[in-house]
């Protein structure tokens, strides 16, 4: 009963291979994305740290900057 429910009358082979490799390539760009946003967050908050102090004020104004600033204050 399993095998014939993986074997799908002889399609299984394409199906599941299709299936594998697009979980593949999705988990791919997931991470590749993941470790770039990283990155660019680690980078923002470099240079947010290096501004003056009226200008780090008009930057927590905007929302995504308030965004990365809060997420990194609780790392």
């Amino acid at each position: 009963m399993f095998f014939e429910i993986l074997s799908m009358n002889g399609y299984g082979i394409y199906v599941w291979s299709s299936f594998i490799a697009t979980f593949v390539v999705c988990l791919y760009f997931y991470l590749k994305t993941k470790k770039t946003l990283k990155k660019l967050e680690k980078d923002f908050i470099k240079e947010a740290e290096s501004l003056s102090k009226l200008e780090l004020e008009n930057l927590k104004k905007q929302k995504i900057a308030r965004e990365i600033l809060v997420s990194h204050s609780k790392n």
